[in-house]
């Protein structure tokens, strides 16, 4: 069909609408996981050079989507320092010629995620301001090579105590800087959207119909069971980064 990309059929991008749907059901109604679990459907039937700005953009639309709908719970504070950091991120990036080994990445980033959060909790004053600055910034900066930091993201934003509301609303808006950086970056490298625009427009607009779904889904889950399920999550996460690394030997 003339409107999906060339070596993807009809069958493919249906399962990637419908995935996308369900998985930004999952990270509106949980906080987080969805990004990584769409992004393991794609790598399966996604040439690997269009996997991350393909997978960027369509999370950009579910992630906007969601910050959009909870914009009242977001803390701009946080979101105006990630951003600054994203920025820089965003820049090495784009300069950065030698790549570190992806399982390099992924070990330091799942080992991260569970020292952020099963370690000792902090409240959020004694975050300081160069801490969410530079989580902006390396967090922007890997995801330009490994597609899916949101664990990483999420787990910070975790770490500051916040309610379940403000918890999904502050990490969908830093994860919308991210992934529109991430574009931009792309972009100005030459990556051909316009080949990919119609089938992700129908997968934004599937994640769409999830977000909304899960937003009222997270009505029905309790505060404390929402943080026990969130980092359940966020650490099976982790763990599923460093099964892929050892796997492959």
């Amino acid at each position: 069909m003339n409107w999906l990309p060339e070596l993807v059929g009809l069958d493919t991008a249906l399962l990637l609408i419908i995935t996308s749907t369900l998985t930004s059901m999952l990270t509106a109604a949980m906080g987080i996981g969805g990004g990584v679990l769409l992004l393991a459907v794609m790598a399966t039937v996604v040439p690997a050079a269009a996997l991350i700005p393909v997978h960027g953009l369509v999370q950009l639309g579910s992630n906007g989507n969601r910050a959009l709908l909870t914009r009242e719970y977001i803390d701009w504070s946080l979101v105006r320092l990630f951003t600054l950091g994203a920025v820089v991120g965003a820049l090495i990036a784009f300069f950065v010629v030698v790549q570190l080994p992806v399982e390099v990445i992924q070990l330091c980033v799942a080992g991260f995620i569970l020292f952020l959060v099963w370690g000792p909790k902090l409240s959020k004053q004694e975050v300081p301001a160069a801490g969410l600055f530079l989580a902006g910034g390396g967090t922007t900066l890997i995801s330009m090579f490994v597609g899916a930091t949101g664990p990483l993201v999420a787990a910070f934003v975790h770490r500051l105590g916040y309610e379940k509301y403000r918890t999904v609303a502050t990490f969908a808006a830093c994860m919308t800087i991210q992934h529109l950086l991430k574009m931009f970056v792309f972009g100005v490298i030459g990556f051909a959207f316009t080949e990919w625009l119609p089938l992700m427009l129908l997968m934004i607009a599937g994640g769409f119909l999830g977000t909304w779904i899960g937003l009222h889904l997270l009505k029905k889950i309790p505060a404390e069971r929402f943080q026990i399920i969130f980092k359940l999550l966020v650490t099976a996460l982790a763990f599923r980064l460093i099964w892929q690394v050892f796997s492959t030997y």
